[in-house]
This record gives structure tokens, sequence and C-alpha cells, in this order.
């Protein structure tokens, strides 16, 4: 009889990242990103609102100090591709696709915070593909948190953090929430909100 798999125990509120470590992780995703397409002139960041879109502006930055040039930078909105669109909210917030450049016959890396069933991805995908027809599409994400509902899988990773179905993992980024840090937080449900 095999032994069961063992996973490693996160307490649940516990910051698994500083802003020290998302800096390395992005500098070393910058980097990868670099050795696999070696134009970097034909490269296309774009992220997914909103956290997305900041750390493909942090990328960016750092890709463009190493190679002395400017990098086309985008914002992407999925709201409306979602399949769970009518569960997230009733008035989902739209935000607007902001990308300022022709996506054909470019290299895309398509940026979000947290890869997790793999439907973001696919929805972002279906929007992409309604702006142009992209040489290839590759996916960096800051934390895979595994649980794929899909057959997606990032092609550069900040950090695999294996985690329960009952946890959340929240990016936090100064841009957006004025704190920096990634954290594994109980997951909210209905029974535990007082009445």
């Amino acid at each position: 009889m095999s032994e069961p798999l063992l996973r490693p125990a996160h307490r649940e509120g516990t910051r698994v990242l500083d802003a020290e470590m998302i800096r390395r992780a992005l500098v070393r995703i910058a980097h990868e990103i670099l050795e696999r397409n070696k134009d970097s002139q034909k490269l296309a960041l774009v992220g997914i609102h909103s956290r997305g879109y900041f750390l493909a502006q942090r990328l960016a930055r750092e890709i463009e100090g190493i190679e002395k040039h400017p990098v086309l930078v985008g914002a992407l909105d999925i709201t409306l591709y979602r399949d769970d669109l009518s569960m997230i909210a009733p008035h989902p917030i739209v935000r607007s696709t902001d990308i300022a450049f022709d996506l054909t016959h470019v290299d895309v890396i398509l940026i979000d915070d947290v890869l997790f069933t793999g439907r973001t991805i696919r929805a972002a995908l279906n929007a992409i593909n309604d702006l142009g027809r992209p040489k290839t599409i590759q996916l960096a994400v800051l934390i895979d948190r595994g649980h794929r509902e899909l057959p997606i899988r990032a092609d550069y990773v900040g950090k695999n953090l294996p985690t329960r179905l009952s946890e959340r993992v929240e990016v936090y980024l100064n841009e957006r929430d004025g704190k920096e840090e990634v954290a594994i937080e109980p997951q909210v449900t209905a029974t535990d909100v007082p009445l």
C-alpha cells in the first residue's frame, strides 16, 4: 500500500512572500523571459487587470533595464470573457482593455498574479485572440497554487505554492493595496460572517 502524499503545512493567515521575495521572483522571471525570447524587441507584456497589469509594468522595467530599450505593455480586462460571470457578482466591474499596439506576430507574455483553476487564463486567451494573432502566447504568474481545472500551465512561475482548496492566496501590491506581500488566508464562507 502506498503512503499518502505529504504536503507542506501552511498556517492560515501566513505571509509566504515579502516585498524583497516578490522583487527577486520578478527579476528571475524577467531573465527567464529573455533567455527564451531572443528578440526582445518583439515582446509584449500583457497584464490581466489589475494586479497582473502592475506585475507586467514591473517586469517591463526589469527587461528595459537589461535590454536598454522600451518594452510594450498592455492591460487586459477579461470580465466579459469569464464563464462564471453570473457567479462572481450581480454587477461585475468591467475595466478597460488598454493594448495600444498590434499583437500580430508578437511574442505575448500574458501576466497574472495567481494561477489557480486556469479559467481566468482561458478567458484571457479568448480576449487576446479577439485582438490579434500573436506569434506566441506565454504565461507568467507570480504564484502557481495548483488545483487546475483546465489543461493550462505557466511558462514562468515566481513561486509554486501548494494550497488547500479551503485556503485563499492573496497578493498585495503597493500600487493597489498599499502593502507588498503574498499571504495564505482562510476561505471566508457565509457561516463565518456574523449576522
